[in-house]
């Protein structure tokens, strides 16, 4: 068994906002768009969960 790993792990696929897109090919391009998607989806679920927190405390503190 080896003490080190035998090839550098990779760095997970991110995007940066704003970074230059004339080296990416049209695959990498899709994929960066597949990514900022499901970011987008995760980003308005969360916000439809605070906006119901929201609410529920709203509601709660009109009754007292």
């Amino acid at each position: 068994m080896a003490i080190f790993d035998e090839e550098p792990r990779r760095k997970p696929r991110t995007h940066e906002i704003g970074q230059d897109l004339s080296l990416l090919s049209v695959g990498e391009l899709t994929e960066r768009i597949e990514l900022l998607r499901e970011e987008i989806r995760r980003l308005e679920a969360e916000l439809q969960a605070k906006g119901a927190t929201k609410s529920a405390a709203e509601a709660l503190f009109r009754r007292g």
